[in-house]
């Protein structure tokens, strides 16, 4: 026995870093001077197949005979590190406390790729800090950065992205990656995951709602930031997104498999959204059993599962049943297996010294240099968004500081705790003689109309009790948009919150997945008010029905009504106005500073999208009565997404920027920081300026975002002011690169972010009105010039063409347009390209129905389970269109399709000359096709051709002979 005690020794040595047992160095796998393929395929011949079925989970536990110890994915990265997972708590979220960096669209805002290379740099020594401390709590695989580009601005996690614009998204997500993932050739410092792949811009039903993506879209649009980062080698992974795509599941999208890997040059290591397998069967109801939808999830893409918290048991089952089934292959696992364990080789864990970035300690958390570096990068996202001459403001004077962000910080879902904070009112307080400020909250009193009584805020429930209104029966009420407001006991300071029942008053703040400190107060016709209480998903059936508020017998406040017909109402007291308060405060002050905005976890955020674009309506009062009362007047936007907000003399805008934010804006307002942020998207003038329909994903044919809308924006994209002046000289295009010369004419040091755009003058299709081809932020002293160099080559100017399933670069005269932003275009040249002259379709040759030209009600759905995209009409008249057609003679229709129904063909429009109509019977599945066949009317020349599918048909191809 001691001869094998001696042996068991030698394999297990103690380990040089935390987190991992090692084993002993001459096992191959171990040896860094090997190829990483060669050490991943040593260590995955060396697992027992049970042993590579548990790496497949969230949570891959520890293999003592090999000395591998529990690796977890998934830790909240995407601007500083935020929350991860307890294995040892069931999974419970751990929030962190670090360093906070702006918001992902405030660290775009910077327009400096070098800047948030340094942040995220930060971010990843802090992961590597946490990890030191609790490797089982801390997994060096982070779930960032997010690079859905932000094609709508209602959408609920709006925060999370960057940009509305595919090369500006991909650019700052391969800076913010690289920094993440350090600058060692052969090792990551953190492995970050690109989210969410893909077409994913809406919250409302999400797990069931299918994003209608025509291919062009897909890859000029929507899959262009994930090809960026990954080309870049800026990412180890992606993460599926919950929606469907074209009718198909994200989770088993066939892109995961082979596109995405395509675009790197690594082993890519792609992961599940949470619990989104189960969706599968579950909610999309796309498989009838876990060993099906797992197997699919392999087999195309995805390699990690994130379900059932740390409980790995039924996934190892489903696998091992798909197994049993023959649905999955070993070799199906040992490839996925190989993905997961690329990553740790990568990150130094199998290496006897841990790897370079092993020596990081947990010193580095909320350091000196990143509050340092947190300050600067708050400052440099501020947008200025208009300036009638009022700033920058001189030190000194007395101020009135306003508004119900004024003296707060948030943080968001996927930020982490403030390890302090330096609100706005703090930061200008340091700068000012004196200030006063108010919150401009309304303090209200609600009496119940049937009994007379108020509502109060007892010890451990509300309900209505008093009859008069006492501090415990007065509330602040502040209004945060979209109609939602929160209620603040003045007896002690708590918001109103539900928490599944009773009522109470207990929430510092509004918090937690469902945020349960949410109401309506909604006005009736007869002047009463009930409350509507919005503090939960009520889109789920398996929500509670009743979301109005009425009295229980007891004289509590509760849930007993589904609708404002049976809700109790109540007469509204003003007992404070606000906004009347804080307009004679301003009156009194040199200049107002009205600070308003967003709390991150009110109104619009993950699982729940915006409805408006506006302020919260008494936030809009606020700004005009104090800006009424004091011309000087700055109104701070504090927010998480574009807002229509009313004019001002002065508009600043910020995201919830991290503890430093009061230090940054000061920095701002007060000059000592020349603001140089731009606008990652449109800010619209309303609502009305978007698709009435959140889940319209064409941006082609909805004209959405500054590539083809041609709305007046209230502040366009690429838009923000500097305290100084840039002139651009003439601009050169040559051997692929356009050089201009900016110079300073102002009094102040300052940045320009010199903006490259482009406008293809003649193309076969809808081209962008103009599309953001490079930037660079240069600095410059007054006076001083310099000569910017963008690149700018053939290639850049390629677009998808539809016809033949691939990108083409068309012979066409491009606008070359230079200036700072979209609609401020200070100089411009042309650049005649000789490409290619798409040709006319010829449509005796098998057409793709998907790859149509034009399109009415038709959606894209999935031709099988695994790949493929057809066209099913959802209405009687609903068209495909593709035009261009050369017809001779036309003979006969012939189509491949699914289910049962008829195909009108037409030419020339929808309701044009019929030249047949085809008839499929029942193919007896939506996955079973056949051939359907007409003789088609005699018809020649150069047209288009419409087909006018019944419902209950799904068309894959066709062909005109």
């Amino acid at each position: 026995m001691r001869g094998f005690a001696v042996l068991a020794a030698a394999l297990l040595v103690v380990p040089l870093h935390p987190g991992a047992a090692q084993a002993a160095p001459e096992l191959p796998f171990r040896d860094p001077s090997r190829p990483l393929a060669a050490r991943v395929d040593d260590l995955v011949g060396r697992l027992t197949l049970d042993e590579k079925i548990s790496l497949l989970h969230q949570y891959q536990p520890a293999i003592p005979r090999l000395g591998i110890g529990l690796f977890k994915t998934g830790t909240e990265a995407l601007h500083g590190v935020a929350w991860s997972s307890d294995h040892g708590a069931g999974g419970a979220k751990i929030d962190a406390t670090a360093t906070v960096f702006p918001q992902a669209v405030g660290l775009a805002s910077t327009w400096d790729p070098e800047l948030i290379k340094r942040v995220g740099s930060a971010v990843g020594d802090e992961l590597r800090g946490f990890h030191v401390q609790n490797p089982q709590v801390w997994g060096l695989n982070a779930w960032a950065p997010v690079v859905n580009p932000l094609r709508d601005p209602r959408w609920g996690r709006n925060e999370e992205g960057y940009s509305e614009d595919p090369l500006l998204t991909g650019a700052i997500a391969t800076a913010y990656g690289d920094g993440l993932q350090g600058d060692d050739p052969d090792h990551l410092k953190v492995a970050p995951t690109l989210k969410h792949y893909a077409a994913y811009n809406n919250e409302t039903l999400r797990d069931r709602t299918s994003s209608n993506v025509p291919q062009r879209v897909l890859d000029e649009y929507d899959r262009k930031p994930f090809e960026i980062a990954l080309k870049n080698g800026s990412a180890t992974g992606v993460m599926a997104a919950y929606n469907l795509i074209n009718g198909r599941p994200a989770t088993v999208d066939p892109d995961l498999g082979t596109l995405l890997r395509d675009w790197s040059d690594q082993r890519l290591f792609n992961v599940s959204d949470a619990w989104a397998p189960t969706n599968l069967t579950g909610s999309q109801a796309y498989f009838a059993t876990r060993a099906e939808a797992d197997a699919a999830t392999i087999k195309a893409g995805l390699d990690s599962f994130t379900v059932d918290d740390t409980n790995a048991e039924p996934t190892t089952t489903a696998i091992k049943q798909a197994l049993t089934q023959g649905l999955l292959t070993e070799a199906d696992v040992d490839e996925s297996v190989g993905n997961a364990l690329s990553i740790r080789f990568r990150l130094g864990e199998f290496d006897p010294d841990g790897g370079p970035y092993a020596t990081i300690a947990p010193s580095v958390i909320d350091s000196p240099a990143h509050r340092a570096l947190a300050r600067r990068t708050a400052a440099d996202a501020a947008v200025l968004l208009n300036n009638d001459g009022i700033l920058p403001l001189r030190a000194g004077g007395s101020l009135a500081v306003v508004g119900p962000t004024a003296g707060k910080l948030y943080s968001d879902w996927y930020g982490g705790q403030l390890p302090y904070r330096v609100s706005i009112l703090d930061g200008l307080t340091e700068r000012a003689s004196s200030v006063t400020t108010g919150t401009g909250a309304d303090r209200i009193a609600l009496r119940e109309v049937t009994t007379g009584r108020y509502v109060t805020a007892g010890a451990e429930t509300v309900g209505v009790t008093g009859s008069s209104p006492t501090a415990a029966s007065q509330f602040d009420s502040v209004d945060w948009g979209d109609g939602v407001s929160t209620l603040r006991s003045v007896a002690n300071g708590k918001l109103i919150s539900y928490n599944w029942g009773p009522f109470v008053t207990n929430a510092d703040e509004p918090n937690g997945w469902f945020v349960q400190q949410q109401f309506r107060q909604e006005r009736q016709p007869d002047g009463t008010y009930v409350l509507h209480y919005v503090g939960y998903e009520t889109q789920e059936s398996w929500f509670p029905a009743n979301h109005y508020v009425t009295v229980g017998d007891d004289g509590n406040l509760t849930l007993g009504a589904s609708s404002a017909a049976g809700a109790a109402r109540f007469t509204r007291e003003l007992l404070v106005d606000g906004v009347a308060q804080a307009a004679a405060a301003a009156k009194k002050a040199r200049t107002a500073v009205v600070v308003v905005g967003t709390d991150p976890f009110v109104a619009a955020r993950e699982v729940h999208d915006r409805s408006s674009l506006a302020l919260g309506e008494r936030q809009e009062t606020l700004i005009t009565a104090v800006r009424k009362a004091n011309p000087r007047t700055v109104v701070v936007v504090q927010s998480s997404y574009p807002q229509t907000i009313p004019a001002a003399p002065g508009v600043l805008w910020t995201t919830h920027a991290g503890a430093e934010t009061g230090h940054a804006v000061a920095d701002v307002l007060f000059g000592d920081v020349n603001p140089a942020g731009r606008l990652t998207q449109t800010w619209y003038r309303s609502a009305a300026q978007l698709p009435a329909d959140l889940l319209e994903y064409d941006i082609i044919q909805s004209r959405q975002t500054y590539l083809y809308s041609a709305a007046k924006p209230l502040y366009p994209f690429g838009h923000g002011l500097s305290y100084t002046t840039f002139t651009y000289g003439r601009p050169a295009v040559r051997d692929g690169k356009v050089t201009v010369t900016v110079t300073n004419t102002g009094k102040r040091t300052g940045s320009e972010v010199v903006q490259l755009y482009t406008h293809q003058r003649s193309s076969r299709d809808v081209t962008p009105i103009k599309q953001l081809r490079g930037f660079e932020k240069v600095t410059l002293r007054p006076g001083q010039s310099k000569t910017v160099t963008i690149a700018l080559t053939t290639a850049d100017l390629a677009r998808w063409d539809q016809t033949r399933g691939r990108r083409v670069v068309e012979t066409s005269v491009h606008d070359v347009l230079l200036g700072s932003s979209s609609t401020d275009i200070r100089a411009r040249t042309t650049l005649a390209v000789r490409g290619e002259t798409i040709p006319p379709r010829d449509l005796s040759k098998t057409t793709r129905a998907e790859t149509f030209d034009a399109y009415a009600g038709v959606k894209l759905l999935d031709e099988t389970k695994t790949s493929g995209t057809v066209v099913g009409a959802q209405a009687p008249g609903d068209w495909l269109a593709f035009k261009d057609a050369t017809l001779r003679n036309t003979g006969r229709f012939t189509a491949t399709a699914a289910g049962t129904g008829t195909v009108q063909i037409r030419v020339g429009s929808p309701t044009g000359r019929l030249l047949g109509t085809a008839t499929l019977a029942d193919t007896g599945s939506v996955y079973t096709y056949r051939s359907m066949t007409v003789p088609l009317a005699r018809f020649s020349g150069r047209t288009t051709v419409y087909l006018v599918p019944s419902p209950g048909l799904r068309l894959a191809g066709f062909t005109i002979s």
